[in-house]
């Protein structure tokens, strides 16, 4: 007898993400001074919670337990990347741009066919990829209707020009 999964509500979405950082000023000169997150609230020298579009925090940046720590070491467990999630072509553009003004190097770039992505670390070596979806009536399917994603190489020099 196979047992009945049941799904979770559609409308559930991951509402923020808490990042140990080893430096806080350092952390915020990233998230805030380069990508353009917003410092909502700040406590003392140890967090300080960010967002876009005046939510109470999507970013919490804390020390509580990293300060002057190192990334852990390549090959052990722990968050791939944080997924930042732009509403259209021309702001993933902006985001890139600024990248690029800061001298941020990307380490990766993809067209996923459903979204287009720019993978970088952020100063502490945690991941963070940079996207935005294209409406999902445009994502790749295969004839029998399921997700086609892929992993293309994505033009830079093109989505520079959607700004």
């Amino acid at each position: 007898m196979s047992k009945q999964v049941s799904t979770m509500d559609p409308a559930v979405r991951i509402g923020h993400v808490h990042l140990k950082v080893a430096d806080l000023p350092r952390a915020l000169d990233f998230y805030v001074g380069v990508l353009g997150f917003t410092l909502m609230q700040r406590f003392g020298t140890q967090a300080a919670f960010i967002s876009a579009g005046g939510y109470h925090h999507h970013i919490g940046l804390n020390t509580w337990t990293s300060q002057g720590g190192l990334p852990p070491p390549t090959g052990s467990t722990g968050l791939y990347h944080t997924a930042i999630l732009y509403p259209n072509r021309a702001a993933l553009a902006d985001a890139l741009r600024r990248l690029q003004n800061a001298k941020i190097p990307l380490e990766g770039a993809a067209d996923h066919g459903v979204s287009e992505a720019l993978y970088l670390s952020d100063p502490d070596q945690n991941g963070v990829e940079l996207y935005w979806d294209r409406p999902a009536a445009l994502w790749p399917r295969t004839p029998q209707g399921e997700l086609a994603m892929v992993t293309e190489p994505l033009d830079l020099s093109s989505l520079l020009s959607a700004v």
